[in-house]
């Protein structure tokens, strides 16, 4: 199998991982910090075993990205325990508005048109998720928590890029590891947990979570960074449908518009400058 084959199916699978997240965290009846604790023990256990030595590689960029991290962690589990898994994952997905933003300041780019109009469209789709909170105010904390979440998001996809690929992986498993910190009193209060759900815990863990970001590393050393963007779109898309399938959670009609309208923003905009790109003469 061809290295690039290798890598796009390693993409694939690791965005079909992370969209199982929120399945298993509506599943599991602990609450969101006790789920974060177990989750990111087993992530950082998965980590050590794989990267050994190459883990402690450590500079000012990589503790940024570790500080982006972990709020992000939280944010994203207790907003799906909230809300709904489609509000929280589809508002975590205006994380490249941002980026589109800020990067003009951190990393020198030019704030182009069509960013611009990419960053209006995802704004005014993030703006649809608060239509039906009008009508059902009970999830307002979680919504809130998933739009802060996409700014949060934002920060770590920055700082990652500005740093070398050799401590994108440190970023990760410190990030585990300040999360198993920041928790450890919800874990050592509550409730061991059954077998059904060690499994499930086991499985965010080292699965979802661990081997999914293995793969997407993997991934996005042999990839251009358009396929690998569009390849990951896949975790909004089937995140809301696992959850309806094995939860039984319908997202709001406004929530599918909005996330759609979000989702579709991107998709056109880096296929837009992919093409632009590859015009001779620019």
């Amino acid at each position: 199998m061809g290295t690039a084959r290798l890598a796009v199916l390693m993409t694939v699978g690791a965005a079909l991982l992370w969209s199982t997240g929120g399945l298993f965290v509506k599943l599991l009846n602990q609450g969101p910090l006790t789920i974060l604790f177990y989750r990111s023990l087993f992530a950082a256990v998965l980590f050590l075993a794989i990267f050994r030595k190459s883990l402690f590689r450590v500079n000012r960029l990589m503790i940024i990205s570790v500080l982006f991290y972990a709020p992000l962690l939280i944010a994203f589990v207790t907003s799906t325990k909230l809300t709904t898994a489609a509000n929280a994952i589809f508002l975590q997905y205006t994380a490249p508005a941002y980026v589109l933003l800020l990067e003009p300041y951190f990393i020198r780019t030019r704030l182009t048109r069509t960013n611009v109009l990419t960053v209006i469209a995802c704004f005014a789709g993030m703006c649809l998720f608060f239509v039906d909170q009008f009508t059902t105010p009970d999830n307002w904390y979680g919504i809130i928590l998933a739009a802060a979440n996409g700014i949060i998001l934002a920060g770590l996809l920055i700082s990652q890029k500005m740093n070398k690929p050799e401590y994108q992986p440190s970023a990760v498993f410190f990030g585990n590891i300040l999360v198993c910190l920041i928790t450890l009193p919800w874990f050592v209060s509550a409730p061991w947990p059954t077998t059904q759900e060690t499994g499930y815990l086991m499985f965010l863990g080292f699965g979802q979570l661990g081997l999914g970001f293995v793969l997407f590393l993997y991934g996005q050393k042999h990839l251009p960074a358009l396929e690998s963007s569009l390849i990951a779109m896949l975790e909004p898309l089937l995140n809301p449908v696992w959850v309806y399938v094995g939860y039984g959670e319908k997202p709001g009609l406004w929530a599918i518009f909005g996330g759609s309208v979000i989702l579709a923003a991107l998709v056109i905009r880096m296929v837009f400058m992919e093409k632009k790109h590859l015009q001779p003469g620019t």
